[in-house]
């Protein structure tokens, strides 16, 4: 049998077992030591008010926080746990905190009927990296609830996760442009300062983040935002769109950074944070319209940069540190040098491949601080993409550690329809917070413990279930024999582009009917399941709904195998269609139910609209 302390997320760096345990039956004393008001003191407060254990008595044993001489930015911590007691100690309230989250996981693993056990031993452990990010795609289509957000947040906190961004194009209620984000359900000046004060409790930096050159076709699509904005004002045709769309702002035109500004003076202050990502990727259009002949003199890269420099200035007087994404400015290396040296490049990418040393040995060598931004490959995929998501995390955080990154932020998008529940993105989330703590673990990556890590911390699964199906069926998009970049071949049966050629080199029929017997073997577990809390029952039925869309799925790419992945739906024989449009029917509303039960209503219709997309080709 393991010790309980083995499964410990993130795992400490150091670990000394003292042999027997500590039984508590009664609540400890707590002796704060003048800190009763910190985020450590309420946080153990919280975790022993849930233990379940009788009032304190004058023998119990003592719980002691105490700050000790030293680095007040340091977050290291020692947690000694004897036979007469638990001292955590560290140089600084954030150190208190994450000793305190540690204890906080051992409470729960070490659980019993009325009482806890807790391991004698003494741990001492600091981060690899001094930022350990997540950041949530709430723009492509999915607005989680304010409650949801919390409550996510409340776990990455107890996985020492310190810095969290909402990805922002159309999704905050900026005033005086009602029209552009009315039926999105954005995020509300209360609802940000909401939760900004949470996460400052939980020593957590909500950085604001909002996209400020590509990505603006939210806004474009309006007047006068298209005319006077736009880079292309009579379309684009980019890989969000399947029609012509304005996509990005024009650089060369000194209303851009004007709107931006009065974005940012809205936004900013509300705000703790003096940290900021302007976005400012995938600027596909760049050249291709207002700004081609500024373009053609200068450089594409050189109209970028300029550009981006303009931001820098604009972000630093109001008092912020700049974030930008760092995919255009790579393209031009001996251009990266002139980048304002305070800026911060975040490196993106989502394979396992993705060359993250060569790109960051480029920003480190130009003296730029740098963050290595992985994902959590739920996107493009209903389950995800487990292996993927563990090795491109593994990978980013190897090469961040050896090359000196600020940080890693560990993003979650939501491209074509947010399709996937949040339960598809946990297992990412958990690998991203163990890995950017302790980098040594991103050496054998696939050997996590991120299916028991779900059970232990996420789930109130006794039967140690839901991890496991959760890990699994994030392998489904293994069986297809082909694997495209940043998806799964599934995804493109159900959503995705119309139109988009369907390109999957080497999957045979065989492959269908071999993901499908995957697939039942997950519905096996699935139906021994029993949740015992909210959590695990929403998340069950999330599994159940993501199986049931990947079997129709497979179902479709089969039937469309015989006649040529690019034939028209038409073609099939119409007894087929009417079958398939029947078994993919109830999955679309069955999406709408499961999407209300964390999300609000804006961009339900988009996101059912890829589904939709299917099932009439299907009825035509």
């Amino acid at each position: 049998m393991q010790p309980q302390y083995s499964l410990l997320c993130p795992r400490p760096r150091k670990l000394e077992a003292g042999g027997g345990e500590l039984l508590l039956s009664r609540q400890p004393k707590l002796e704060c030591g003048g800190h009763e008001g910190s985020p450590a003191a309420a946080y153990l407060a919280r975790l022993l008010a849930g233990a379940g254990l009788l009032p304190t008595a004058a023998d119990s044993v003592s719980f002691a926080l105490q700050l000790e001489p030293g680095d007040p930015q340091s977050e290291a911590y020692r947690l000694d746990i004897g036979a007469a007691g638990v001292h955590v100690l560290a140089t600084s309230k954030a150190g208190l905190f994450y000793g305190v989250c540690t204890l906080g996981q051992l409470l729960k693993l070490g659980a019993r009927p009325g009482a806890v056990s807790l391991p004698l031993l003494r741990i001492q452990d600091q981060p690899s990296f001094a930022r350990r990010g997540v950041m949530l795609d709430i723009s492509r289509d999915k607005v989680p609830t304010l409650e949801t957000t919390l409550a996510l947040v409340e776990l990455l906190a107890s996985l020492k996760i310190n810095e969290l961004q909402l990805y922002m194009e159309h999704t905050f209620a900026y005033a005086g442009h009602e029209k552009v984000w009315q039926d999105a359900s954005p995020f509300t000046a209360q609802d940000i300062e909401t939760l900004d004060a949470f996460c400052r409790e939980r020593h957590i930096d909500l950085v604001p983040n909002q996209n400020s050159f590509g990505h603006m076709q939210r806004w474009l699509a309006f007047e006068p935002y298209r005319s006077e904005l736009a880079e292309a004002p009579n379309g684009f045709e980019h890989a969000w769109n399947p029609t012509r769309e304005p996509y990005g702002l024009c650089p060369t035109d000194p209303r851009s950074l004007a709107f931006l500004s009065g974005l940012y003076d809205q936004l900013l202050p509300h705000f703790t944070s003096r940290t900021f990502n302007v976005g400012l990727d995938e600027t596909f259009d760049l050249g291709l319209g207002r700004s081609k002949e500024a373009c053609e003199a200068r450089g594409t890269e050189r109209v970028y940069l300029d550009f981006l420099k303009e931001i820098h200035e604009t972000v630093g007087r109001r008092g912020f540190t700049m974030q930008f994404w760092g995919d255009i400015i790579i393209k031009r290396p001996e251009l990266i040098p002139e980048l304002p040296k305070d800026a911060i490049a975040m490196e993106w990418g989502y394979e396992h491949d993705h060359p993250f040393a060569e790109n960051v040995a480029k920003f480190a060598a130009a003296g730029l601080r740098f963050y290595v931004c992985p994902g959590t490959s739920s996107w493009n995929t209903i389950a995800g993409r487990t292996e993927n998501a563990l090795l491109n995390i593994a990978s980013a955080v190897k090469h961040g550690a050896q090359h000196g990154a600020l940080g890693v932020l560990n993003t979650d998008w939501g491209d074509n329809g947010h399709l996937q529940p949040l339960c598809a993105s946990y297992i990412g989330f958990m690998a991203g917070a163990a890995m950017s703590w302790k980098a040594e673990d991103a050496q054998a990556p696939l050997e996590l413990p991120v299916a028991e890590w779900l059970d232990s911390y996420v789930f109130s699964d006794t039967d140690k279930r839901l991890g496991a199906i959760t890990r699994d069926l994030g392998n489904a998009y293994r069986e297809l024999g082909c694997r495209p970049h940043n998806a799964s071949a599934l995804f493109y049966f159900i959503a995705g582009r119309p139109g988009q050629p369907i390109q999957l080199p080497g999957t045979e029929l065989q492959h269908f009917d071999a993901g499908l017997a995957y697939l039942a073997n997950i519905d096996t577990e699935l139906a021994r399941v029993e949740p015992k809390d909210d959590e695990s029952r929403r998340t069950r039925a999330e599994l159940v709904w993501a199986s049931d869309l990947l079997k129709a799925a497979c179902r479709i790419g089969k039937a469309r195998l015989a006649i040529g992945f690019n034939e028209p739906v038409s073609t099939l024989d119409l007894g087929v269609r009417e079958a398939l449009a029947s078994e993919l029917a109830p999955l679309i509303e069955r999406h709408r139910t499961l999407w209300l039960g964390r999300n609000r209503p804006g961009g339900l219709r988009e996101s059912a609209g890829q589904i939709e997309r299917v099932l009439n080709q299907l009825r035509e």
